[in-house]
C-alpha cells in the first residue's frame, strides 16, 4: 500500500488539491489537522465542509468533543489501526494536513511515552488555566533541564505535557525521547504545496477576512465558556477571546490573527524544509501533481 501525504503551510490551498487527488486515487482522506478533529471549531480551523465531505469520505474530522484529550501519540495509533482496516479495500490512501507533530508521528513514529495519570493531567490543566505557567516552566527546568533547554517553552502545551510525564513516571521526559524511526507497513510518498511568501501571506489575510464574514466571532462566543481547554489554545480563538474579554478592539484582534497565522505558516515551512523526501509543487501545478500519482 502507498500512503500519499499532502502537506504544506496553512492557507496554501491543500483542501481542493486533496479532493482532486483522492478522487483520482479513488480513496478516502485521512485528515491530519490537530484542531479539525474537534467538533464546533469548523470556521476557525477551516475544516472540510459538508459538501466537501460528501465528495470524498474524510476521517478524523469533528470526531472529538472540545474537552476531550487527544495527542500525536494517540493519532499515530488511530491512523495505523485505520490503515490496517482499509488496506484490503484500497491500494492507496491520502493523508493531508499541516500539523507537524501529527505528520511526523504517522511517517516516522513517536517515542513510547508512558500514559499520563488522569489526576496528574487534571491538576496541571487547572494550574495552566489559573495562570501558573511561569512556575510550571521553572519546575520543568528543575525536573528535566535537558528538555527545558531544547524545547519551545513558550508553548504551554509542550511544558504541560513534559511535566505530565515527569510526574507520572518519576523520570525526565527527555529520557523517553529516542527519536528512532519506526518501520511502517506501507510506502510513503510526500507531496508538498508551497507559494511565494507574499502570495501566501496575502491568502492568509483574505482567509481570515472570509472566516470573520462566515461567523468566526459568533463561533468564538459559543466556545468562550470552554476557553481553558487545550483545543482552544489556537490562533483565531485566542485573539477573539481577548476581544470578548474587552482587552482588545475587534479590528486589532483580527490583525493579530493574521499576524499570528503568518508566524505559524513560517514555522511550518521551516519544519518542512528539513525533509528532503518532500516533492514540492505550486498549487497551480495540479496536472504535474496528478502525473506524480500515476508514476508512483
Amino acid at each position: 500500500m502507498v500512503l500519499y501525504v499532502l502537506l504544506g503551510p496553512t492557507a496554501v490551498g491543500k483542501t481542493e488539491i486533496a479532493l482532486r487527488m483522492a478522487e483520482t486515487l479513488g480513496c478516502p482522506i485521512l485528515n491530519c489537522d490537530s484542531r479539525q478533529i474537534y467538533r464546533g471549531m469548523e470556521i476557525g480551523t477551516a475544516a472540510p465542509t459538508q459538501e466537501q465531505q460528501k465528495r470524498v469520505r474524510h476521517y478524523f474530522v469533528g470526531t472529538h468533543d472540545i474537552g476531550s484529550y487527544y495527542s500525536a501519540a494517540q493519532y499515530e495509533q488511530d491512523v495505523l489501526s485505520l490503515v490496517r482496516e482499509l488496506q484490503g479495500t484500497f491500494q492507496s490512501l491520502l493523508l493531508t494536513g499541516g500539523s507537524m507533530m501529527y505528520l511526523d508521528a504517522v511517517c516516522n513514529g513517536i517515542d513510547d511515552i508512558p500514559s499520563v495519570d488522569a489526576e496528574v493531567r487534571e491538576t496541571l490543566r487547572q494550574r495552566l488555566v489559573s495562570g501558573d505557567i511561569d512556575k510550571m516552566r521553572n519546575e520543568l527546568r528543575l525536573l528535566d533541564p535537558d528538555y527545558y533547554h531544547t524545547a519551545d517553552t513558550r508553548n504551554p502545551k509542550r511544558v504541560v505535557h513534559a511535566l505530565e510525564v515527569c510526574y507520572t513516571s518519576g523520570r525526565p521526559y527527555s529520557s523517553f525521547l529516542t527519536k528512532e524511526r519506526k518501520p511502517r507497513p506501507f510506502r510513503i510518498v510526500k507531496i508538498g504545496l508551497k507559494r511565494e511568501r507574499q502570495e501566501l501571506f496575502d491568502r492568509i489575510g483574505r482567509r481570515v477576512d472570509a472566516m470573520m464574514a462566515d461567523g468566526l466571532l459568533d463561533e468564538a462566543r459559543r466556545l468562550y465558556p470552554f476557553r481553558g481547554e487545550n483545543a482552544l489554545n489556537t490562533v483565531g480563538y485566542k485573539e477573539l477571546f481577548r476581544c470578548l474579554d474587552g482587552e482588545w478592539e475587534l479590528p486589532f484582534a483580527v490583525e493579530k490573527i493574521k499576524k499570528n497565522t503568518r508566524d505559524y505558516a513560517k514555522k511550518q515551512m521551516t519544519w518542512f524544509a528539513h525533509d528532503d523526501a518532500i516533492k514540492w509543487f505550486h498549487p497551480s501545478q495540479t496536472d504535474d501533481i496528478m502525473l506524480t500519482l500515476n508514476k508512483e
